[in-house]
């Protein structure tokens, strides 16, 4: 065999056990689901990523928070 025939083989065989490693790790993450917790609840609000502001009043400041007239 030659040199790029041989190296060719190698590479298949690597992408090969690559492949069954990871259905290998798939398959035990779906068996076994994640749960994340934390200490804090989660955020209540209006969905913008300041849970603090309300959305009554935001429009309104909303130059004073951007540093506008």
């Amino acid at each position: 065999m030659e040199r790029k025939e041989i190296l060719l083989i190698v590479l298949i065989a690597v992408l090969v056990l690559t492949t069954a490693v990871q259905a290998i790790q798939l398959m035990a993450l779906s068996n076994n689901p994640v749960v994340v917790t934390s200490g804090s609840s989660p955020a209540q609000g209006t969905g913008s990523g300041s849970p603090g502001v309300a959305a009554s009043g935001s429009l309104e400041d909303l130059p004073s928070m951007v540093g506008g007239c």
